[in-house]
């Protein structure tokens, strides 16, 4: 009897290991994945913010509860099956809808470019309702937006794990999806939420407080504006790597090539921290190579057709 119970704690013991291991594998599946994304993500905190100015401090967080449901709906019950089903019986598409997407991130991209260059920044639309109508008009809005954001992240996040089972798959997709939709929303939140808590901080007799919230306040901008060039560069950077690694896996090498080499020699000139040096130098490379496409498409989508109308 007590050998009996002895035999099944054991097996206990080691199916919890088992399962511990399988949590970790999973978990840092995930991890490699969402890194991958990062270009997309940070987008994606960046231009959220929009979406609720203009509306009723008390409604912020109310109005992004609901885009990031919106967003949680777009990946598991549209893009994730979609992808799934995909990877699944047609797994040669992979590469030409990671391309597809690493294309639109250099357009979107080297469309912000341009239109800081070129001065011609979107203006904010006008708002022609209130109330609840003008709040469903900008939820349906974000959630679009993040429709586009969100297949671009899993499909990034998928071709990391193209080589795990089917269930592993849509298990590390659906801890990327929730985790990075919790991770991005949350940051919106403090982003949108910090003008008024540095108000409140303001407000208060202890100048410490006073002081900090100040700061706070005038600091936001700053962020935003940071967020928004970090997102552009991750962008780039991100769509010229997959374009990259996407046209040497279809066997067009020389770009591919250019860079690697590129990377090797910058590295063994400097001759210190190689590893840093060398990634610094394929990142260069890879949004220098991002921002040229970028531009094209830019070119052929915008240029072109006004001189054909002209």
């Amino acid at each position: 009897m007590a050998g009996g119970l002895v035999a099944l704690l054991d097996d206990v013991a080691a199916l919890t290991r088992l399962a511990a291991a399988s949590v970790d594998d999973v978990t840092a599946a995930a991890g490699r994945a969402s890194a991958k994304a990062a270009g997309v993500i940070v987008d994606d905190a960046a231009v959220t913010p929009r979406y609720v100015q203009g509306l009723a401090p008390e409604r912020e967080l109310s109005i992004i509860r609901r885009i990031a449901t919106g967003s949680i709906r777009n990946k598991l019950v549209f893009i994730v099956p979609a992808l799934l089903l995909l990877s699944q019986f047609v797994p040669w598409i992979l590469t030409p809808l990671l391309m597809l997407g690493g294309a639109y991130l250099c357009f979107e991209g080297a469309e912000k470019v341009w239109e800081k260059v070129a001065g011609h920044e979107k203006a904010a639309e006008p708002t022609t309702t209130s109330g609840p109508e003008r709040e469903d008009e900008v939820v349906r809005g974000a959630v679009r937006t993040d429709f586009i954001l969100s297949a671009e992240i899993m499909v990034i996040s998928l071709n990391e794990v193209a080589d795990e089972g089917f269930w592993s798959r849509a298990i590390i997709l659906v801890v990327v999806a929730l985790g990075i939709t919790a991770l991005v929303y949350g940051v919106v939140a403090l982003i949108v939420k910090a003008d008024d808590a540095g108000m409140a901080l303001a407000a208060r007799p202890s100048a410490a407080a006073q002081w900090i919230g100040t700061a706070l306040v005038r600091a936001m901008p700053v962020v935003l504006l940071a967020l928004t060039i970090v997102g552009v560069a991750a962008m780039l950077w991100v769509g010229g790597h997959i374009l990259l690694v996407g046209l040497d896996d279809l066997g067009v090498a020389l770009p591919y090539d250019l860079v690697h080499h590129a990377e090797e020699a910058v590295a063994e000139t400097v001759g210190v921290l190689t590893g840093l040096v060398a990634w610094l130098t394929n990142t260069a490379l890879s949004a220098v190579f991002g921002i040229v496409v970028g531009a094209v498409v830019v070119a052929a989508l915008h240029l072109l057709p006004s001189r054909r109308a002209h």
